[in-house]
């Protein structure tokens, strides 16, 4: 099986033509203000694909933390709300001692959000080992979050679709 990665900064050919929801969609994406100028990547390249896979620009709502530690209490909040089809979550979280607790811990909330509300949640909270401030390293990811945050609105529009075709067969008795 063979892995493909979207290049966040090239638009994808006229002829991708992705399929289409049945209702709109409204996205909330939460990312940590720590390391922002890394995570911001995330949030500009899953912006722009997300559109791309048919969720309007005004259905795509950005809401920013604190921290990594706080992201699952706001998307739990919005979860609640009804008002969101799917939440993003984005943050970096340096892998050592007490923050490596942190990102299992927000990892886990995450994923107990999701199965708690039926509101898909999608990480991409990353956890390096270390982070230093040399421009090499900043900008190798810089680039790993403008990939994921493409990967991730693509993940998002598939199970979305995935989701709402369920849904669809469920009320209808299929399934």
């Amino acid at each position: 099986m063979t892995e493909t990665t979207t290049d966040p900064t090239v638009a994808p050919p006229a002829s991708a033509a992705y399929p289409r929801f049945a209702r709109p969609q409204r996205v909330a994406f939460v990312q940590s203000s720590w390391h922002h100028d890394v995570v911001a990547e995330c949030w500009q390249a899953f912006a722009r694909e997300i559109v791309l896979r048919g969720v309007a620009e005004a259905q795509v709502d950005l809401f920013e933390v604190p921290g990594s530690f706080e992201i699952p209490l706001h998307v739990q909040t919005l979860a609640k709300t009804r008002r969101y089809t799917a939440i993003v979550a984005a943050g970096l979280v340096v892998d050592g001692g007490l923050t490596g607790f942190v990102a299992e811990t927000v990892i886990r909330a995450l994923m107990d959000v999701q199965l708690r509300t039926e509101v898909p949640v999608f990480s991409a909270i990353a956890t390096p080992q270390s982070v230093d401030s040399g421009d090499e390293q900043t900008a190798f990811f810089k680039q790993h979050f403008a990939t994921k945050g493409a990967e991730v609105a693509h993940a998002c529009a598939d199970t979305l679709l995935s989701l709402e075709r369920l849904r669809g067969q469920v009320a209808a008795g299929i399934v």
